[in-house]
């Protein structure tokens, strides 16, 4: 029997406030443990929390950035259940009027091709603390600095069929939450984390089999990983006349596999009810109009004017589109120069980018700046200086603040056009390699290139390309 995945992912995304969401209290990360926990955020007696308008405005942001609709009059409501870093005994959360409905997004898989998944909903609520396990003497501490943290929990329509899929739709929507700035989307500390829930049926089956939700899955490599798994677990055990149980599990990286955390609850164990404390939150049209301005040029639009003004092809402007500020960069790099747009994509796809991820740097601490990068590929375009030679300059660049121009010149890199100098080089070449000479003509054209590196050794590198080729093509011709 072939089998089909049906997977679906609720995503929390922490929301980029310098303040929780119900309280004053600092969402600061790397606080000393419960030190950020305030009366409001722990439900002391007598305590009434506030709502934070910025959390409001992020909400709108996500549901304009993925035409999603805006619930004018919603609800929060509590979310009740035990667990030792829950302060309160319960979440306060939005279950049956969330701020944001309905809505789609449109995801590009590895292989170029597209696929639109659904947006069910997404809501507003705070995060709970965080136990920390001790794992040589099996002790549990409690951190509430978390606690009230503002969450934006955007649920998916369970439309994406494998791991694939899930990690692009995850990949889309950290780069969307970071370019609309309302989340930072850093897994390591928490701030984007995704629970997968995922499920198989016999191919060509309408039913939905019976899902298992993944919990916490704090890195890419881990979604895919979980979902990889968790399918063939549920294979296997159908498979060998048993049932899945609808559960909720964790994945363990160290052993690769998921394992039973506790059985699913559904919605009524949680006896949601309207939180007392809290009015209905009501966002009206100039609120909404208000955020609309301030919105930046969304990642689709961008893309497509890339490719429109800037003639980059689909997978360029994607590269250049990875988030805000390569976008930013990029766009800084070329307004108001000569050279080709293409030329500057490849190199921020390139030789920059190669060297921030060996640095561990983002775009924005770059030590070459888009103004810097802009004058070294106008040497390259106006043939001052090779493609070869840029990267050598670059490098250069890259560890002081010298410019291009500066360091052009007193390295001497300049590219040796002069064509009889260049032809002085070729013949000496062609003079020293008969053989070679002699199978070159005899049909044998790859050994053009053991020509043109003996040149260019030779020239230290600085024999213009195109002029070399040429006259190196006509010279052993008639040689």
């Amino acid at each position: 029997m072939s089998w089909e995945t049906v997977i679906g992912l609720e995503i929390h995304a922490q929301l980029a406030t310098r303040s929780k969401i119900f309280s004053g209290a600092s969402t600061e990360f790397g606080a000393e443990p419960n030190t950020q926990a305030c009366a409001v955020d722990l439900g002391l007696p007598g305590v009434l929390p506030v709502v934070n308008a910025g959390v409001v405005s992020m909400a709108v942001r996500f549901a304009l950035a993925t035409d999603s609709s805006i619930t004018h009059k919603s609800q929060f409501a509590r979310k009740n259940y035990f667990y030792p870093d829950l302060p309160k005994g319960y979440q306060i959360s939005q279950m049956a009027l969330p701020i944001v409905g309905e809505g789609v997004v449109t995801v590009t898989l590895p292989d170029g091709t597209e696929k639109t998944i659904n947006i069910t909903r997404a809501h507003l609520e705070e995060d709970a603390g965080k136990s920390v396990h001790d794992m040589f003497d099996g002790s549990t501490a409690i951190d509430l600095n978390r606690a009230g943290t503002p969450l934006l929990e955007i649920v998916s329509e369970p439309d994406m069929r494998s791991a694939v899929e899930a990690v692009a739709y995850a990949r889309h929507i950290h780069a969307l939450v970071r370019y609309i700035d309302i989340c930072d989307g850093n897994m390591q500390e928490g701030s984007f984390r995704c629970d997968a829930n995922v499920s198989v049926r016999p191919t060509g089956q309408s039913e939905y089999g019976t899902r298992a939700e993944i919990k916490n899955l704090n890195s890419f490599r881990f979604l895919e990983r979980a979902i990889l798994f968790e399918v063939e677990r549920q294979i296997d055990v159908i498979e060998s006349g048993q049932s899945v149980v609808q559960e909720t599990r964790l994945y363990d990286s160290d052993k690769d596999e998921t394992r039973s955390m506790r059985f699913k609850e559904e919605a009524n164990d949680y006896r949601y009810f309207p939180d007392p404390d809290l009015p209905p939150l009501v966002v009206e049209d100039a609120f909404i109009e208000e955020v609309r301005a301030s919105m930046p040029e969304l990642p689709k639009a961008r893309r497509a004017r890339f490719v429109e003004e800037f003639k980059l092809t689909p997978a360029d402007a994607s590269a250049m589109m990875s988030d805000r500020d390569t976008a930013d960069y990029f766009e800084a790099m070329i307004d108001g120069q000569s050279f080709a747009p293409k030329l500057a994509a490849n190199w921020v796809s390139g030789e920059l980018s190669g060297r921030l991820n060996k640095e561990n740097l983002s775009i924005q601490n770059s030590a070459v700046s888009a103004d810097r990068l802009a004058q070294l590929l106008t040497r390259v375009e106006d043939g001052t200086i090779s493609g070869k030679i840029a990267k050598q300059v670059f490098d250069d660049m890259w560890s002081s603040d010298t410019s291009a121009d500066d360091i052009i010149e007193t390295k001497g890199l300049k590219q040796i056009t002069d064509t009889s100098a260049i032809e002085v080089m070729i013949d000496e070449v062609i003079a020293a390699n008969p053989s070679q000479v002699a199978e070159y003509q005899a049909g044998k054209e790859k050994l053009l290139s053991f020509f043109v590196g003996a040149v260019m050794k030779a020239s230290k590198g600085k024999a213009n390309p195109g002029q070399l080729n040429q006259i190196l093509k006509d010279k052993l011709k008639n040689a």
